[in-house]
Formats: C-alpha cells, structure tokens, sequence
C-alpha cells in the first residue's frame, strides 16, 4: 500500500460520507462492485482512492495507476491503467492499440461513474480467473481509464464542479453553483446555446480537471483508436457531432458500429449527439473527434439511480452496458483504417497496385511511397480507400533503386485524425520487355528467358567438356 495513514484516513472519510464499503469483498468474475448498493448510495472518491490502490498494490502485473492531476478541490485525478505490462508490444512486435475512457464529468451521474468503475473491474477479475478475452485484450492493448473525473460534484451529488467564481448562477437562489466540465473543451466552446445553460466555465479548459484530462489525451493517448465518455441520462451511445445535425466524416464507421452492436450484443440507440440528444458544443466528445481525431463516443446509462427505496447490483443493472464496452474494447484494431498491398508490380514506368482495408473506417489522400530514408524519391497519386474496400490504380513517373516502398494515410477521414506511415512487407513483380511480348522478372519470380538460356550454357558446357576428353584422349594415344 502507497500510504497505510493516508489510506486509513481516507477509510475513516468513506465511512462518514455514507459511501459504499470502501473494502470490497473479495474479487471473483461475478463480484465487480462493492455490496450493498443502491440507485443513490455511490463510489466516494475516498473509498475509489482505497479501490484504485489496491488494485495497483495487488495486481502489478497488469495494473499501473497514475496521478494526472487534481480538482478545484485538490482531489486526486486517478487514472488506471490496464495492459500485460511484461510485454511492451504484441507478441509479433507491433504496438498495442490504446483504449481511453472516462468517467464522472458530472458529479451526480453516478451510473456513468459506475460504468467506468466496472469497465476496469471486469478485465482485472477475469485476467485472474483466466478468461481468454481478458488475456487477449491485455496482451494486444492498453485500456486507460479516467474512472471520476468530476470528485467534487460527486462527493457533493451536484452536476458541476466547486468553482463558485466562473460557474452557472442559480436563477432562483442567485448562487454561483460551479462549471458544467462537459461544456469547458476546445471544441467549438461556448458556441451553441444563447446565454449557454450550462456553465461552460470563463474560457475553454478553464478547468482542472478539463485541462488535465486534455493534456493526457494529448500527451499519453494521442494515438488513441477508442475514446469513450460515460455519463448517465437517457439510454443511449452518441457519437459526433453535438453542434450539427449532419453525419460526421467517418459515418461509415460509426455507423458500422451501430449496425453490429444492434445486431449481436444491445438495442441500445446509436445515434448523432444532436439528433439523438439536442445541440451541445463544447463537449469532450466532439473535442475527442474534431481535434485528437479518435473514434468517440458519449455512453449514457439510464437515468433510474434516483428511484428511492431499490437495491441492485451494478454489474446486473449494466451488464448489458458491459457488454457492448467489452465489444469495442475487443475490436479496437478495426477502428481504424488499416492498409495492405495485396497485388503490385512495375511495367516500365508505371506502378500497378491493389491496397486492401482491412478496418471498418476509410481514409482519404492515402499515397504508395517509395522512399530513401526521410526522402521520397516516389509517391502514386493520392487515393481514398473506402472501408473494407481494396483500390487498382497506376502511377506513373517511376524509375528508382535502392528505396523501401510504404504505404502513407491517415487512420480516419476527419482531418484531425492521426497520419501513419508503415513499411509494405510485399516486394513488387518487375515486367521486362522481349521480342515477344513481356517476361516477369524481380525477386522471387519466375523468368523464362533466364531459364532458357542457363539450359543453352549448360549443354555448351557439356558439349565443350566432351570434346575435351576426347582430346585428351587422342592425345594418350598418339605419345
């Protein structure tokens, strides 16, 4: 344990908010959530300080935790983080993919917190039960999870955060109630609504705990392939846009989604933030897409934690939630555009290609490179490969040696959206002019005009050798 005083305060602290037990029971598959819980009674983020902890103190191996910064109040901004830390990459040596979810931007959705809390409970319980599925989505990712972004709304049960100098004034009471988090991002700020409802603080990321959760996405995740926000409300995933009505750039992938969430795991709406909710700017959804170019979504749990008087478990209440987490955790490397050469060959000046998409997201101004170093001594014409979809095309111009050839795109079509460029592992089939038309020559290739004539030296040889014995033999004879 980090501090066995301040832990023992911190229990002392839980104890008198009237949160859960801030000792779980012991961890099984089935038990991801302290008992006894409630609709209301919620995580303190004393008792998650005591959870995260503990976490990291007994299962080193697959969890790290980090401090990332603190509230308006000073609390603690903890994040844990989740990967088979024996291995720096995947088995073949590639990088592992990144997951970023968060929890908790307003402090009394607390189902949203719940979600966020279960989704890293699950993968350390089932990691030690040994359940394939979390083993494989260690070993080939790393899941960084925000579980309580807002601890002052929380431990207060009030949406906002404690900033009385910036926030929403109560039009009833004329009190300065704090900054709505979900409205202070650099996206579009304080853009939507005339006299903004919803506190959008003085300035973009005029907040701690805003500005800590965007340097992190900035600095440790930037090449995040899933960013998931969780917040409680009405039942339903929304991705971008909360400014405009119209289909983000990468529809198709959102859109994919939807389509094989729906068909095997929930009916859960997956719709547009401003179609299936109402306008809304300034959201660490849209900032998530539009400037870090990660595949986002808003996760909304039902909004029936108020109902007074019911018990039920959490992992029962949002299994189904859980589900379709461990869905998009398991296949973040098809959110993605992935590129492969499968057919490729030089005629002269001109390069014939067939690049495949393996992902579920397209990618536009895509280019085949053939490369010396930094230098490009070569690049096709820029071409959009659609998702799933494999491209034919030819450029001409060509007539290189000693380079690599890559493959050079962006991961989505939003522009904000990472560039790649990554080594094509084919070798191309060279044709080479005859009398009779054209012979495949290069690497590995079967030549006809070679063949032909190693077998006319070959019989000159034996011919040549023949003749020498013979020689050779007269000669014998004649001394």
């Amino acid at each position: 344990m980090r501090s066995a005083t301040l832990m023992l305060g911190l229990l002392l602290i839980a104890g008198m908010s009237g949160g859960v037990s801030a000792q779980p029971p012991e961890s099984t598959a089935e038990n991801l959530w302290p008992e006894p819980v409630s609709n209301y009674v919620h995580l303190t983020w004393a008792s998650l300080t005591v959870d995260v902890n503990d976490w990291a103190d007994e299962n080193p191996d697959i969890v790290d935790l980090t401090d990332i910064g603190e509230s308006y109040l000073g609390k603690t901004l903890w994040v844990v983080r989740l990967s088979d830390w024996s291995m720096e990459t995947k088995a073949d040596g590639s990088e592992k993919e990144i997951v970023y979810i968060d929890g908790g931007h307003h402090g009394n959705e607390y189902l949203g917190t719940a979600l966020a809390y279960l989704s890293a409970k699950w993968y350390i319980n089932e990691w030690n039960a040994g359940n394939e599925e979390a083993i494989r989505v260690l070993q080939n990712s790393e899941i960084h999870i925000l579980v309580m972004l807002n601890p002052d709304g929380n431990d207060f049960d009030t949406r906002w955060n404690q900033n009385h100098t910036g926030g929403l004034t109560d039009p009833a009471t004329g009190e300065v109630i704090g900054v709505d988090l979900n409205r202070n991002y650099a996206h579009y700020w304080n853009d939507c609504e005339p006299n903004n409802p919803f506190a959008p603080g003085g300035s973009a990321f005029s907040e701690s705990e805003t500005s800590s959760n965007s340097n992190y996405m900035n600095t440790v995740v930037p090449d995040a392939d899933l960013y998931v926000t969780m917040h409680t409300g009405v039942w339903i995933m929304l991705y971008p846009w909360g400014k405009w009505p119209e289909q983000p750039a990468d529809w198709e992938l959102f859109h994919f989604i939807r389509d094989d969430v729906h068909e095997s795991i929930s009916q859960i709406p997956i719709q547009n933030a401003n179609q299936g909710l109402y306008p809304n700017c300034g959201t660490s959804r849209d900032y998530g897409y539009g400037v870090m170019g990660f595949p986002t979504f808003t996760f909304e749990t039902d909004d029936e934690q108020f109902v007074p008087g019911t018990f039920e478990s959490l992992q029962d209440r949002l299994g189904e939630e859980l589900d379709v987490m461990r869905y998009l955790i398991d296949n973040v490397w098809y959110w993605r555009a992935r590129l492969v050469v499968d057919e490729f060959k030089i005629d002269g000046e001109d390069v014939t290609y067939t690049v495949n998409n393996l992902g579920h997201a397209s990618t536009m101004n895509a280019t085949l490179q053939y490369i010396d170093g930094d230098n490009i001594l070569w690049q096709s014409n820029n071409f959009t490969a659609n998702a799933t979809e494999s491209v034919t095309a030819t450029t001409g111009g060509f007539g290189f040696e000693g380079g690599e050839w890559r493959l050079s795109y962006q991961k989505r079509v939003i522009t904000s959206s990472q560039w790649v460029n990554e080594t094509v592992n084919s070798t191309p089939t060279i044709m080479t002019p005859s009398d009779d038309g054209f012979f495949l020559d290069g690497a590995g290739v079967f030549n006809p005009s070679t063949v032909i004539m190693s077998i006319l030296c070959l019989a000159i040889i034996g011919r040549r050798s023949k003749i020498e014995e013979r020689q050779t033999e007269e000669r014998s004879l004649c001394a």
